[in-house]
């Protein structure tokens, strides 16, 4: 006798009807985003077979960690991965802002200007800057100035704008913030990033493109760096880690900027040559093995978040059915009471933590209480399936992740059951 399947998860059945509509719908998206991430696991091999790894490489040294052979070849499969000269892949890194300040110290000189020609940097990086934040050890501090070229009304770059600004004699880096972050403007996708590079080089041959590359990396066949840019920089523990990294980030790109940025990690004269890594080798390179096919997963979660939220009424940036380059999506709940439900649906939907609450707060590093939602398996892991966003207008959350496709759509699904249960959202036509 066959037996009945378990149901697991109390969802509407209503819900569970339009789960299956939404996903119906995103087949041709899904399709596009599968054939992505097996261009990329092609990529990723051939240089992981180039490279020779192996068995010897995942042990790991201490101290000051001379000659440390899987160190240097982790470093060099992520360079020709990224079509880079070469890499800087470090568990020392403790986020992608800390990542992106190693790099921007390690390239910036007192009397620099830093041009952000995306607009505004996210949240975290406004301190590093030194727009906001006193005694911090900021780049305004050491005499490094900053300006920017702000969006066009619809959120893209004004690429007329940023010829102008690039021109200064003292601009020495051209600041790229491909993913969109607590803003709905576009993600930069590589047919814009093309444009942005070739405008900053027309103007300004000298000035280094460093483009913040968390949450980008393998939603594309290309990166970047091999449109021309000088520095990509990005977190393990969102895209490149595969969920498997424990902590850590990346820089690559050109050859003499790595070698500056390394001697900001450790010190001058040594750079790379240095840096112990203890037992974590194995987990980053199994998590770059991985990563293509894990981001395939974020992405589709991402895209079933949006053909769900939007068919129930709610305005979501991207849509469906539009072309990805980074794994956020964001989804306009229309309150805080909305937002909150929302995270709470998604927390019962992790692996880790379910039974947690998440209530606003005062978070480092951010001008607004924001409400997050993260039961995940490395604390802030933002591969993993999250939720979160500032208490303000137009209370939007950005969700992003989900190892795996089936347990993001049920996290997905459980925040609107989660909204249906606190009122917030209705199933009446």
């Amino acid at each position: 006798m066959e037996q009945a399947e378990q149901k697991f998860f109390d969802i509407d059945p209503r819900l569970e009807q339009l789960g299956e509509k939404a996903q119906q719908e995103c087949a041709q998206a899904f399709a596009r985003v599968e054939e992505i991430a097996e261009y990329n696991s092609r990529k990723v091999l051939a240089a992981f077979i180039h490279h020779g790894v192996s068995e010897s490489h995942f042990a790991g040294t201490t101290g000051y960690g001379y000659d440390d052979r899987g160190r240097e070849t982790l470093e060099a499969v992520m360079a020709e991965i990224t079509g880079s000269e070469d890499a800087l892949m470090r568990h020392n890194f403790v986020s992608g802002t800390h990542t992106l300040t190693t790099a921007l110290f390690g390239v910036l000189r007192p009397g620099d200007v830093l041009l952000s020609i995306t607009g505004l940097p996210y949240d975290t990086i406004q301190p590093v800057i030194g727009i906001n934040g006193e005694n911090c050890g900021s780049l305004k501090e050491f005499g490094i100035e900053y300006q920017q070229v702000d969006l066009l009304p619809d959120g893209t770059p004004d690429l007329g704008a940023i010829a102008q600004a690039v021109r200064g004699e003292k601009v020495k880096v051209a600041y790229i913030q491909r993913s969109r972050g607590y803003s709905l403007r576009p993600s930069i996708n590589m047919t814009v990033m093309e444009q942005l590079i070739q405008t900053v080089r027309q103007n300004n041959p000298k000035a280094i493109i460093m483009v913040d590359n968390c949450y980008g990396i393998f939603t594309e066949k290309v990166e970047p760096t091999q449109l021309g840019a000088d520095l990509i920089i990005g977190s393990l523990i969102k895209n490149a880690g595969g969920g498997i990294a424990r902590t850590g980030g990346y820089i690559a790109g050109r050859r003499d900027l790595i070698e500056q940025c390394a001697y900001r990690l450790t010190t001058p004269g040594q750079g790379k040559e240095v840096g112990c890594t203890l037992g974590e080798l194995r987990n980053m390179f199994l998590g770059l093995f991985l990563a293509p096919n894990v981001v395939c997963c974020a992405v589709k979660t991402a895209i079933f978040a949006a053909a769900l939220f939007g068919g129930l009424g709610y305005r979501v940036n991207p849509p469906y059915d539009e072309r990805r380059t980074d794994i956020i999506q964001s989804i306009e709940l229309g309150s805080e009471r909305g937002m909150v439900a929302f995270c709470k649906g998604v927390q019962r939907g992790a692996p880790v933590d379910s039974f947690v609450v998440p209530e606003p707060w005062e978070m480092p590093g951010y001008e607004s209480k924001v409400i997050m939602a993260a039961g995940a398996f490395h604390l802030g892991a933002s591969i993993e399936l999250s939720a979160d966003g500032p208490i303000r207008e137009p209370y939007a959350v950005w969700m992003q992740g989900g190892l795996t496709y089936f347990t993001g759509k049920m996290g997905m699904l459980l925040a609107a059951q989660s909204m249906l249960e606190e009122g917030v959202l209705s199933l009446e036509n």
